[in-house]
């Protein structure tokens, strides 16, 4: 939600009021789950989604009447193919969308924004917990997302994103980073070549460092909350990054390379003591397999299969398929 925080921000300094429209529950299926955010703005939306098409259309323009009234409210949609259907969607479940009145001179929720985008910059998980009857935020530590305390309060989760660290600033994983970037990665990009770890190359990262791969490993601190794309210069380093990483136990790993590649690189992982559980975890080759040659369709492939590890660790993966696609 670092987005959310940082534009509501710029919107109270130009004095502009502010309405934020949060999905409060689901039933069945519906383009995007409890937690989804948009930011509306007296000239339309200004940031997030709550899942497109006509749903979210009548959702700014119910947002935008709000802020003419400087109030609070909500709204149910029917997601039915019905004639007393007010929306064109027929996904089959529906929605509660909660709008939040937010006055430009409103100190609770510039206080609790600046705490937010702190935690955000220190890689803090935290709770924002929205008082559904209008009273005031409050920011709370943990994680949690899409989660209801009674009637009164729903509680959205404040995080910078999973850290994806790219091994290789090469072709495929200059195409690889603002891929990720798009879809909520923040992306640290590791090379030991100076001109390959430029940030000109990556303006869409989050850091950008230059080193030796051992150094590396060892500096960035991995953590099982991390995922790593392994894609360097040669076979010899995606071994000595990959044995490392594994013993770090980072949330997914992906190693570009042939199986018979891999093949070889597991026998030398068992020599070396990696549990062969950890050693089954490595995505490799790296992607779906959705037949991609270039950079970029790498990129996709692999960004595809880093999206259904974070779903599947989410307990999201029901939810997944069962969704619309989002419309604009």
């Amino acid at each position: 939600m670092n987005l959310f925080f940082a534009d509501l921000l710029q919107m109270m300094e130009r004095r502009q009021d502010a309405v934020l429209a949060v999905i409060a529950a689901r039933q069945g299926s519906a383009p995007r789950e409890a937690g989804a955010w948009m930011l509306v703005s007296g000239a339309g939306r200004a940031a997030g989604s709550i899942g497109g098409g006509a749903v979210e259309l009548d959702a700014v323009n119910r947002a935008k009447s709000l802020l003419c009234e400087r109030r609070c409210g909500r709204k149910d949609y029917r997601l039915h193919p019905d004639p007393s259907n007010e929306t064109d969607a027929v996904c089959g479940g529906g929605v509660t969308v909660y709008f939040q009145f937010i006055p430009w001179d409103d100190e609770a929720w510039k206080r609790v924004s600046v705490q937010a985008l702190e935690k955000i910059a220190a890689r803090q998980r935290a709770r924002l917990a929205l008082d559904l009857n209008g009273g005031p935020p409050a920011l709370s530590e943990g994680g949690g997302d899409g989660r209801r305390d009674g009637e009164n309060r729903f509680f959205m989760e404040v995080f910078a994103g999973e850290r994806a660290v790219i091994f290789g600033g090469g072709h495929c994983g200059q195409a690889l980073v603002p891929v990720l970037a798009s879809v909520g990665f923040c992306v640290t990009v590791c090379d030991d070549r100076p001109d390959y770890a430029d940030p000109a190359l990556f303006p869409a990262a989050e850091q950008v460092v230059c080193g030796g791969y051992p150094e590396l490993c060892a500096r960035l601190g991995l953590t099982p909350e991390d995922y790593v794309v392994v894609m360097t210069s040669g076979h010899a380093h995606d071994f000595e990054v990959e044995e490392r990483v594994l013993r770090a136990g980072p949330a997914y790993v992906g190693v570009i390379g042939s199986r018979s590649k891999a093949a070889a690189v597991n026998e030398k992982l068992r020599e070396r003591g990696v549990p062969e559980q950890a050693i089954e975890s490595v995505h490799t080759p790296v992607g779906l397999n959705i037949g991609a040659v270039t950079p970029a369709e790498i990129a996709v492939s692999i960004a595809a299969e880093m999206i259904l590890v974070r779903a599947e660790r989410l307990n999201r993966t029901g939810a997944v398929e069962k969704t619309c696609p989002m419309r604009e």
